[in-house]
């Protein structure tokens, strides 16, 4: 399982909290998602394409958010989850 760093896990958070609000389940499937996508990154770690930041990945697991990640040796560290529509970086 990749690392997550405290500010992907604080997006994770805060994301899956905002959905919450109007649709409980929904959150929780995109919650479920977004781990699981970020779980295939140990067999698969350059399932993302290039990030727009140097030495990052980005991986859309919804149309809607994107995992950002790096590859650090063997290891993946998941960075931030952003909405697509936000600014990055």
């Amino acid at each position: 399982m990749p690392t997550w760093k405290p500010a992907a896990i604080a997006d994770r958070k805060r994301i899956t909290a905002y959905i919450a609000q109007d649709k409980p389940l929904a959150a929780i499937e995109l919650g479920d998602l977004l781990m699981e996508k970020a779980g295939q990154l140990d067999l698969y770690p350059l399932l993302g394409p290039t990030g727009r930041v140097k030495g990052t990945r980005e991986l859309t697991v919804h149309p809607n958010y994107i995992v950002i990640y790096r590859l650090v040796g063997d290891a993946v560290e998941v960075l931030r989850v952003k909405h697509a529509a936000q600014q990055w970086p």
